[in-house]
């Protein structure tokens, strides 16, 4: 395998307690279309923060920022819509209908609850053992950021109605343009192999994010590295600057040369190997050869056979907790 490397990061199988089992991913992102990154509605201004530019350079910036929940949410998502096309999703206790998230009624039986986790209103969670964090733009926000004009056109095509009123304006709305660049960290907390493969498919085959992701938000995503260890990486933040202040020797500007921040991130990441408790670092071959069998388990003859294999190693768990469900209904009557 691959990944045989990172075995000893590796569970072998699902456990409800950590054991301390690290693996992290450095995530690449790039708009590839306008993208719209923000907390409220329509109008309001994209999300960013001032930070320090590098850790050399002590100026501070504001940054784009895609917040974790902008990422994780549609790369749930996502593999959710290969649960569903494989019937891998349970029925919930509460409602008349299968597994759905933001419905206060998730069926705690599935792939997705239980390695994304989920939060049952009036008792029940399951913590995520997919750890993200906010993704910061390499350049200032004031580089990356245009606005554009909405306007409400008629049936006809033109801006001019059958009686002659002219169209106006809906609205002007900023947006990020395409070419930005997102550097992040996600983390996977006691993973065995086939989730690790599931959930980075998820943030490969993910290419829409943000806002009225129907129109915008394209985004291609790509993993720079991937380690093994008993504690996280460097922050995203941390990354960044550490790109940022060596770009800074050549030129900073939009839009960068996607192969150079390539070259400068991996230059970055490689001697994080060094740091404490981080034990293993995937070379570039046997993370080629990594990605590449994650893409053999997508083909559509082999993704069946993939998610039914992982979701039978949820098996015994599922059966601890059917039990308790029973023992603890039986309680309930003897009280009545």
């Amino acid at each position: 395998m691959s990944i045989e490397k990172l075995r000893p990061f590796l569970a072998e199988g699902y456990d409800n307690f950590p054991k301390g089992r690290t693996i992290s991913a450095v995530v690449l992102r790039t708009t590839q279309s306008e993208t719209i990154f923000r907390t409220e509605g329509a109008g309001e201004p994209m999300c960013s923060e001032y930070v320090q530019a590098g850790e050399k350079e002590t100026a501070t910036i504001p940054r784009l920022v895609m917040t974790k929940r902008k990422q994780v949410s549609p790369e749930r998502r996502k593999g959710r819509e290969f649960l569903r096309a494989n019937d891998l999703l349970y029925k919930a206790d509460k409602g008349d209908g299968v597994c759905a998230l933001n419905t206060n009624a998730p069926c705690e039986m599935c792939i997705d609850c239980f390695l994304y986790g989920f939060a049952v209103g009036g008792g029940g969670a399951q913590k995520s053992r997919v750890w993200t964090e906010d993704a910061f733009s390499v350049l200032p926000a004031t580089d990356l950021i245009g606005d554009r004009t909405i306007n409400a056109i008629f049936e006809t095509g033109t801006m001019r109605g059958e009686k002659g009123q002219v169209s106006t304006a809906l609205n002007t709305s900023e947006y990020i343009k395409p070419g930005v660049h997102f550097l992040d960290i996600v983390t996977f907390r006691d993973v065995t192999a086939d989730e690790l493969q599931y959930a980075l498919s998820n943030i490969l085959l993910t290419t829409r994010y943000g806002a009225v992701s129907s129109r915008v938000g394209r985004m291609e995503n790509q993993i720079l590295g991937v380690f093994g260890g008993i504690s996280e990486l460097p922050s995203s933040l941390e990354l960044v600057q550490g790109v940022y202040d060596k770009l800074a020797e050549n030129q900073l500007e939009h839009p960068l040369n996607a192969e150079v921040l390539t070259s400068v991130a991996r230059e970055v990441i490689a001697p994080w190997i060094n740091k404490r408790g981080i034990s293993v670092q995937l070379s570039s071959n046997e993370l080629e050869a990594f990605i590449a069998e994650i893409d053999r388990h997508l083909e559509p003859e082999q993704q069946a056979d993939f998610l039914k294999r992982l979701n039978e190693t949820y098996e015994p768990m599922r059966k601890v907790k059917a039990a308790a469900k029973k023992t603890k209904g039986k309680g309930n009557a003897k009280e009545a």
